[in-house]
């Protein structure tokens, strides 16, 4: 019987090369010359922890942060940007959490859009993955288009495809 999983990872590498293109930016933007700022990646919990001069620069940091990742095949929604920066000292600092697995309620949600559809598959959640079988590799392909446009809020990878 065909299936596959739903899973909602970040690649650390893809994260880290992200990472590594927006401190190259930043060095070379004429608008932080001159000014403070720390990209720092904790691989192991995925967050990044930035500090910039004032509120401004955080801003535009976030949005080089979100764009560059985005071309380096991290999903937007893969950030936490939720949590405010708070100044300490003379400098903002923000940590910036990173999504990585599914949450329970999130696999909840991915189960009930997929049921609710109609579709002739099962859904069945397995630790941070979903997996979904069906008897027509055609009814697979309609769920991952179903989830592809259902707006869940988290990143979504469609892998381990088994015929």
């Amino acid at each position: 019987m065909p299936s596959f999983d739903i899973v909602s990872k970040v690649d650390a590498q893809a994260l880290d090369n992200a990472v590594n293109v927006v401190t190259k930016e930043i060095t070379n933007r004429f608008d932080f010359k001159g000014s403070h700022i720390v990209i720092d990646l904790d691989k192991k919990d995925f967050q990044l922890k930035l500090e910039t001069d004032d509120d401004m620069k955080m801003r535009q940091l976030l949005d080089v942060l979100v764009s560059r990742s985005h071309k380096q095949g991290i999903a937007p929604e893969a950030f936490d940007l939720s949590k405010e920066g708070a100044i300490s000292g003379k400098y903002w600092k923000k940590t910036v959490k990173v999504k990585n697995g599914m949450a329970q309620e999130d696999a909840k949600k991915v189960v009930k859009l997929i049921k609710d559809s109609g579709l002739k598959v099962q859904a069945s959640i397995n630790d941070d993955l979903v997996r979904v079988t069906g008897k027509k590799i055609d009814d697979l392909q309609d769920v991952i288009q179903l989830c592809k446009t259902g707006n869940l809020g988290i990143p979504l990878q469609y892998v381990n495809m088994r015929d």
